[in-house]
């Protein structure tokens, strides 16, 4: 699966997520792009974005989305809050379909 990594994420969280082709949105130089124009881009090559924005499956109409959201809820964007629902994370990467949203973690 193909997995952007939003910037908002530690980039040593690639290494979590080590099954998957994953890259952040610094490689791909899209740093700054506003989660339309994020979505939009990303979705022409990704599966999947992996993101701690709580609020991005409410402000996006992801229904028409060709790739998934994956968000992460955690006390914080900090690898070592982010490393205990890194499990849940890959389950949740097993059964994600594109046009949803699915949410780990704490809520």
């Amino acid at each position: 699966m193909k997995v952007l990594i939003d910037e908002c994420l530690p980039r040593t969280l690639k290494r979590l997520l080590g099954d998957h082709e994953c890259r952040t949105v610094q490689e791909m130089g899209w740093s700054g792009k506003k989660n339309g124009v994020l979505l939009s881009l990303a979705e022409l090559e990704f599966d999947v974005l992996v993101t701690v924005d709580q609020g991005i499956e409410y402000e996006q109409n992801l229904a028409n989305r060709k790739m998934a959201v994956l968000v992460l809820a955690a006390r914080s964007n900090q690898i070592e809050d982010l490393e205990p629902i890194i499990p849940a994370a890959l389950a949740a990467l097993r059964s994600i379909h594109p046009g949803r949203a699915i949410r780990v973690g704490a809520k």
